[in-house]
């Protein structure tokens, strides 16, 4: 193709019009041990470059890594490099966060097996969201599951709504008519 010619047009989107009748797909990676459960979204197995959860089709736009408590202080401690890692591949998502299982008070006094302070982890965790992605805390994993489906699905309504804007942006004006 030339420079002078005209470009070709968009390919088509099949069962665009069916959008509205379907609900994203969370992919729950398939190294997560105790993996959430889903009861408003559907959920498949799947393997992830980054993350415990992602939406089909989707996988390298939204992620959600999910930590205990006890994970995130083994994260702050014995494994930091490989977290770091993580987190930094993780600022490449349009949507990425930390979720921590945990209540403040179980943060406030320190429930772990660790001589790491609840001062040191809270410092820890602020560097981390600074440094990389937003970081939430849900008390339960019933708790946590019910956020990642929330996420899951405003994010895919973005995406669609976006799709909608290019559509209504692509579309050519209708010809002007024509005066007496």
């Amino acid at each position: 193709m030339s420079d002078d010619e005209p470009l070709p047009t968009l390919p088509a989107l099949k069962s665009l019009s069916r959008l509205s009748e379907l609900r994203p797909i969370i992919v729950t990676d398939t190294r997560e041990v105790t993996p959430f459960i889903f009861t408003r979204l559907p959920s498949v197995r799947g393997t992830l470059i980054t993350g415990d959860y992602g939406i089909l089709g989707a996988e390298d736009l939204f992620m959600v890594e999910r930590k205990s408590l006890s994970d995130m202080v083994g994260c702050f401690m014995g494994e930091r490099e490989r977290f770091t890692r993580e987190m930094h591949r993780a600022r490449g998502f349009r949507f990425a966060r930390l979720l921590i299982i945990a209540t403040e008070d179980e943060i406030e006094y320190g429930a772990w097996h660790s001589k790491f302070t609840p001062k040191a982890f809270r410092s820890s965790v602020s560097a981390f969201e600074s440094r990389f992605i937003p970081v939430v805390y849900a008390p339960t994993p019933e708790a946590g599951a019910m956020l990642v489906e929330k996420w899951a699905w405003w994010f895919a309504r973005s995406l669609v709504e976006t799709c909608n804007d290019l559509l209504r942006g692509s579309t050519p004006p209708p010809a002007p008519e024509k005066t007496a």
